[in-house]
């Protein structure tokens, strides 16, 4: 089966980007490679964070577990970060909202990163 082993996620300020992947998403910093800054989203999949700067404005969407899924809306709603059910509604801080992935549809809530990067996180 083909999956995707990591994303190079350019970003502008390499800290606060660590602080929201772990803080935020719960992932976990696994230190630094070259250029990279590691974070594991699980065993087989990783983000490279790369202080490259960017304009935001990639997507990248998670499913996680229903617990995951609640932890993070808690953890986005604490840090008032703006969300919304969909990615046109981000800044309306309604939701969760409900749309179709790869495994059909599912509970959604998008909110942006520090660089602006709209992240979604979804149940299944």
């Amino acid at each position: 089966m083909t999956s995707i082993d990591h994303i190079i996620v350019k970003v502008r300020d390499l800290d606060a980007s660590v602080d929201f992947y772990t803080t935020i998403m719960g992932f976990s910093n696994a230190g630094t490679v070259g250029p990279f800054t590691i974070i594991k989203v699980n065993a087989e999949f990783q983000l490279q964070l790369a202080s490259w700067g960017t304009e935001g404005f990639e997507h990248y969407a998670f499913a996680v577990s229903r617990t995951d899924f609640d932890h993070i809306f808690e953890r986005v709603r604490a840090a008032n970060i703006d969300y919304g059910p969909s990615f046109h509604q981000v800044g309306d801080n309604t939701g969760p909202g409900s749309e179709v992935g790869a495994r059909g549809g599912a509970p959604t809530l998008y909110f942006n990163d520090p660089n602006q990067h709209l992240i979604e996180i979804r149940t299944y």
